[in-house]
C-alpha cells in the first residue's frame, strides 16, 4: 500500500501543560526504510505513569523530571494494525494485529523491530497489558521468585496486578496483596492471590503474617511509588528477605531506609522495565501464552473503555477515582 493511499493527519492525545488533557491533530508520515506505519485500535492507560505526567508533581533531577516535557505524549502500549510497510522490511505485512509501545494516538510510524505480532487467541484490548506485564516481569526477576514462595505485592493497581499473575505463575506459596481498594483486591484473587489485605499494609502486619501461615513474606514488591511505603515494606519483609521497588516515586529524596535494612540483613532491588528490554519479545510470548494457557487470568481487567474524544474524562476518572479503574482503554476503532 502506497504512502498516498493513506489518511496523513491523525488524531493524538497530550498534555500541553501541568493537568491539561487535550486531543489534537498531526501529520502522519510515511514508512521510511526499516519503518512501519500503524493503525491503531486499541491503547491503555498506564494509570500511575500518567497521572504521575499529567500531574506534574515531581522534584527536580528525578527520573520524572528528565521523562515528562511538555508538551508531553502520553501512553507506551498500543494494538495496532500493519496499513504500510517501508523498503526492507520483513516479516511484517498490510493488516498483521501488532502490539508496539506507542502513544495515545490515530497512527504511529514506528522501527518494524518495535513491533510484536499478536497471536490470533488474544483480543486486541487485551494484548496492551502486556507492556505492563513486561514492567511486572523485571520485578518478578528482580524478587527471584521461587517454589513455596511467601510473596506481598503492595498495590493492586495494573503494574500489581501483573506482578500477581507472575509470582501465581512462579508457583509461589502465598501471594498477599495490600490495597485500599475492595473492588482491585477483588481483581487481585480473581488473578490467583490467595489472600488480600485491605487497608495501610504498615498497620496490617498481623494480618499479612498470618495470610502467609505463620510467616512473614520473604519478598515484598511495593508497585506505589509512594516514598512512604519503602519503610513499611522494610518492616514488612522476612529476616534477609528482598524488597523489590518497582513503582517509581515523583520524590525519590522523601524515601528513607530503617535500621531493618542492616540489622536483618535484608536486600531492597530497583525493578524498571527499561533494564530487560533485552528480553522483551521473549517476555510478551510468554505472556500470551499464559494467557492462552490459562495460567494468567485476565476477564475483568478491562474496566473502562473511551473514545479519545473523551480523553478528559478518562484521565479525570483514573485521577479521582482510581480505586474504581483498572484497565481504562482509549478505543480508536470506533
Amino acid at each position: 500500500m502506497s504512502p498516498h493511499h493513506l489518511s496523513s493527519r491523525g488524531q493524538r492525545v497530550v498534555f500541553p501543560g501541568p493537568g491539561k488533557v487535550e486531543l489534537e491533530p498531526f501529520d502522519v508520515p510515511g514508512a521510511a526504510a526499516g519503518q512501519v506505519r500503524l493503525r491503531t485500535e486499541y491503547s491503555l492507560i498506564s494509570t500511575g505513569t500518567e497521572t504521575t505526567a499529567l500531574k506534574g508533581t515531581f522534584e527536580p533531577g528525578s527520573h520524572w523530571d528528565n521523562y515528562v516535557q511538555y508538551p508531553f505524549l502520553p501512553g507506551y502500549t498500543a494494538t495496532a494494525v500493519v496499513e504500510e510497510v517501508g523498503a526492507d522490511v520483513s516479516g511484517l505485512a498490510p493488516g498483521d494485529r501488532i502490539m508496539a509501545r506507542i502513544s495515545h494516538a490515530s497512527h504511529a510510524v514506528v522501527d518494524a523491530s518495535e513491533c510484536f505480532l499478536v497471536p490470533d487467541t488474544i483480543a486486541s484490548d487485551l494484548a496492551p497489558w502486556a507492556t505492563l506485564a513486561q514492567v511486572a516481569y523485571v520485578g518478578a526477576e528482580a524478587a527471584e521468585h521461587r517454589l513455596r514462595d511467601g510473596v506481598l505485592v503492595i498495590g493492586a493497581g495494573p503494574i500489581g496486578q501483573m506482578s500477581v499473575r507472575w509470582a501465581v505463575a512462579a508457583g509461589a506459596e502465598s501471594v498477599i496483596v495490600a490495597d485500599i481498594a475492595p473492588q482491585r483486591l477483588d481483581l487481585a484473587l480473581r488473578g490467583g492471590a490467595t489472600a488480600v489485605v485491605e487497608g495501610d499494609p504498615g498497620e496490617r502486619a498481623d494480618a499479612i503474617l498470618a495470610a502467609g501461615f505463620g510467616a512473614a513474606p520473604r519478598v515484598v514488591i511495593d508497585t506505589t511509588g509512594r516514598p512512604d511505603m519503602l519503610p513499611k515494606a522494610l518492616g514488612l519483609v522476612r529476616d534477609q528477605g528482598t524488597v523489590v521497588l518497582l513503582g517509581d516515586p515523583g520524590a525519590p529524596s522523601e524515601q528513607h531506609l530503617t535500621k531493618d535494612v542492616i540489622t536483618r540483613g535484608l536486600q531492597i532491588r530497583g525493578a524498571h522495565g527499561p533494564l530487560r528490554l533485552d528480553i522483551e519479545a521473549e517476555t510478551y510470548r510468554s505472556f500470551f501464552g499464559l494467557i492462552s494457557t490459562g495460567r494468567f487470568a485476565v476477564d475483568g481487567l478491562n474496566t473502562h473503555h473511551f473514545a479519545p474524544e473523551d480523553c478528559a474524562a478518562a484521565y479525570r476518572l483514573v485521577t479521582t477515582e482510581r480505586g474504581t479503574t483498572m484497565g481504562v482503554i482509549f478505543d480508536w476503532v470506533g
